[in-house]
């Protein structure tokens, strides 16, 4: 089956489920009272959403400190309906613009099947969506939309990975026609990559120190290091035409996406291996971690991966619908997320990123969505919990005892007061 077919029939699935959720949460039960009062208006079905403050939405639960905070979601772009007046014949007949016609004008462009993310210089988020034939351009303050299109800026088959460097060059890569397209800042493109025989590029970075740019290629079971300034190969890592096979440290069976740290380590989701694998910058293996399994702390087919500013590797796992966030060496810390169709939940959850503001970005295949969260860091959390500390010190200083008080029996002591743990990443 192949990868547009997967998505359909999980599409279809997908909108399945929340059809018959809608049905049976929405719709009133046989025996409900149809009598109304001639003159009581109708009230309109109640937003369970509507009714749910998301801005307090954090990860690990109170009392423990947050590390993560649910910000906003994408799906997209806004459109303005001047009128709901329908066009007469008098106005066609003059001339005048439809309501189809005012449509074409503002065409609405939905997400859905979202990859790979990244974000720019400006804090403009992009996302790749393979089925659109498009790269979507938030800006995260107000949702505004821009577009590379199929067709009319560029030629796209199914793009997957996306990759933007220090200078805002954006790269492309794009399973279909085997290659990476490279834009220039102003998105015009200036070059492709076809070298190395790519079969299935999906995730990619790029080490702006090194001016290496790594390619994911789930079909050649490799790591392609190219220079990111000549488009050159420069060497790969793994073993090419073994058929997802090899199970060796090292090796790779379907890599799906790669990070870098602050040392400039590559980090690879071994996808059918259910590992991450650490390269240093000259594709020397340093070290493997992971295993198969249902839950958290285990991966069952990891794809996004992502370092925070405090050297933290993130890993979504599309089976689980979960994202773990780890330690360098596989120490897993806290995790978060589930099946669902609710901020913090997911449904095949691909994409990952974070940027330099801390904020972190997942991509769902359905239903369509870019969900954005908050990094809390170390500093962060060290700082709340100096600060919770001291105001529990400040309440728990008790008046002096007066001399008469203390005849009798010794008084009770009271337990010391007790300090949440939190799931704090912290190495």
């Amino acid at each position: 089956m192949t990868r547009s077919s997967k998505h359909e029939l999980l599409r279809f699935t997908a909108m399945l489920a929340v059809l018959v959720f809608s049905v049976s949460v929405l719709t009133p039960p046989v025996h409900a009272d149809k009598k109304k009062k001639k003159d009581e208006p109708a009230q309109p079905q109640a937003n369970i959403l509507d009714k749910i403050d998301f801005s307090k939405l954090v990860w690990p639960n109170p009392p423990a400190p947050p590390r993560l905070k649910y910000l906003n979601y994408f799906c997209c772009d806004k459109v303005k309906v001047e009128s709901k007046k329908k066009s007469s014949w008098m106005d066609r007949m003059a001339g005048g613009e439809t309501q189809n016609e005012k449509a074409l004008d503002n065409p609405v462009f939905a997400l859905w099947t979202p990859y790979g993310i990244a974000v720019d210089s400006k804090g403009n988020v992009y996302v790749a969506d393979g089925k659109v034939g498009a790269i979507f351009i938030f800006n995260t303050e107000t949702k505004d939309l821009t577009m590379i299109k199929n067709g009319s800026d560029a030629r796209f088959g199914d793009i997957i990975g996306l990759a933007i460097d220090d200078s805002d060059r954006l790269f492309v890569s794009d399973t279909k026609f085997h290659r990476v397209v490279v834009f220039s800042k102003e998105h015009k493109i200036e070059g492709s990559i076809t070298q190395g025989g790519l079969i299935d590029p999906a995730g990619m970075a790029i080490d702006n120190e090194n001016r290496f740019l790594y390619v994911a290629d789930a079909g050649l079971d490799q790591v392609l290091v190219y220079d990111a300034d000549n488009l050159n190969l420069l060497r790969t890592i793994g073993t090419a035409g073994k058929k997802h096979t090899l199970t060796e440290e090292g090796q790779f069976s379907a890599p799906e996406n790669v990070a870098l740290d602050a040392d400039n380590n590559l980090y690879v989701t071994d996808m059918f291996n259910n590992r991450v694998e650490v390269f240093d910058a000259d594709g020397n293996f340093i070290r493997a971690w992971g295993k198969a399994g249902d839950r958290p702390g285990y991966f069952s087919r990891p794809k996004g991966i992502a370092i925070d500013s405090d050297g933290h590797v993130w890993v979504a796992d599309a089976m689980q619908d979960i994202l773990q966030c780890y330690t360098q060496d596989g120490h897993l810390l806290m995790w978060m997320g589930g099946h669902g169709l609710f901020p913090g939940q997911f449904r095949d959850v691909e994409g990952l990123y974070i940027d330099k503001n801390n904020r972190i970005f997942t991509s769902e295949q359905y239903p369509g969505r870019l969900q954005m969260f908050r990094y809390f860091t170390d500093d962060e959390t060290r700082a709340e919990l100096a600060k919770r500390k001291a105001a529990a010190d400040k309440n728990s200083v008790k008046p002096a005892t007066k001399p008469e008080e203390k005849t009798g029996a010794a008084s009770q002591a009271a337990p010391a007061s007790q300090t949440s743990s939190a799931a704090k990443p912290q190495q």
